[in-house]
């Protein structure tokens, strides 16, 4: 086993060039230092520097040990600074819908963790229906999950605004007699709606368009491929949204639920109170604000 002052010595002959020199940057005498090479190279049984006169310089075997020694005392070093670091605050493993994710959330999560330097964060964007999943399992502690009104558990819930929308510039015909939707893969909540209306007014529909992603539904929604039901936070300049004029009334009975998992850590419960304090203040938002504003004249 290497002894550590001994590499420690050793890196500092070399750095500076010579034994008194080293002594003054380890804070000992040119004697122990010398010492200390000496018993290093009887440890190595071969010689680590020339010698002449006051000036030492590294023999080929020095040169492939210096490389060692300096990741050797790197390693050591970056252990005791992580050991030593004050307690950390914990982890939380976060869940949140893609929507939340390009929305004002990640400006608050983002100032959490710059205000609590010892809080590890692990946020992954998601559907609800993977979300859901992955909670209950344990490979989260906290989610914002969508879901149908009145399910029970959670530890705070508010009623979402989601909206029929189509393009502003390429709107999709209404009179058609199947009309084109764009959603997520079955299981997404907003799917089912959407699914659900066309059905219940009698209308036929085809699925135009399924993504993984709010960008590519986004997108689609833009380039006119079909109808899609989105929140209003997800509602973008190029959409426009549909009104019960144009037989598409806004969806209802949908919510955003804040949900820990069973035993979830002071962390997480703190990082809660922080999430329940955003979605109270986005959903006391005028509506006009996100999707009014997209409405057609």
């Amino acid at each position: 086993m290497f002894d550590l002052d001994l590499l420690r010595s050793f890196v500092s002959v070399v750095d500076a060039g010579g034994f008194t020199r080293a002594g003054e940057r380890v804070h000992r005498t040119q004697s122990t230092v010398s010492q200390q090479i000496k018993r290093l190279e009887e440890d190595l049984r071969r010689p680590l520097f020339h010698r002449i006169g006051k000036q030492v310089t590294p023999t080929e075997d020095g040169e492939r040990l210096l490389s060692y020694a300096r990741r050797i005392l790197s390693l050591v070093d970056e252990a005791r600074d992580v050991l030593t670091r004050p307690v950390q605050d914990g982890a939380v493993r976060l869940g949140i819908p893609e929507d939340f994710a390009a929305y004002r959330l990640t400006q608050l999560l983002a100032s959490c963790a710059r205000s609590r330097p010892g809080l590890r964060l692990d946020v992954r964007a998601d559907q609800s229906l993977y979300l859901r999943r992955d909670l209950e399992r344990g490979d989260l502690d906290l989610a914002l999950l969508k879901r149908d009104a009145g399910e029970k558990g959670g530890l705070a819930v508010w009623p979402e605004r989601v909206y029929w929308v189509t393009s502003k510039s390429h709107p999709v015909d209404l009179s058609a007699t199947s009309i084109p939707l764009i959603g997520f893969s079955t299981g997404c909540i907003y799917r089912a709606r959407a699914i659900h209306a066309m059905e219940s007014a009698g209308r036929a529909w085809h699925m135009a368009y399924s993504s993984s992603n709010l960008t590519g539904i986004q997108a689609a929604v833009a380039a006119g491929l079909g109808l899609s039901i989105l929140s209003d936070m997800a509602i973008q300049p190029d959409h426009r949204v549909l009104t019960a004029k144009d037989g598409f009334a806004p969806i209802d009975k949908t919510e955003v639920a804040l949900v820990a998992a069973p035993g979830a850590n002071t962390a997480a419960l703190r990082l809660a109170d922080s999430l329940a304090e955003f979605c109270g203040s986005v959903q006391a938002e005028p509506a006009g604000d996100e999707a009014g504003s997209r409405v057609s004249a």
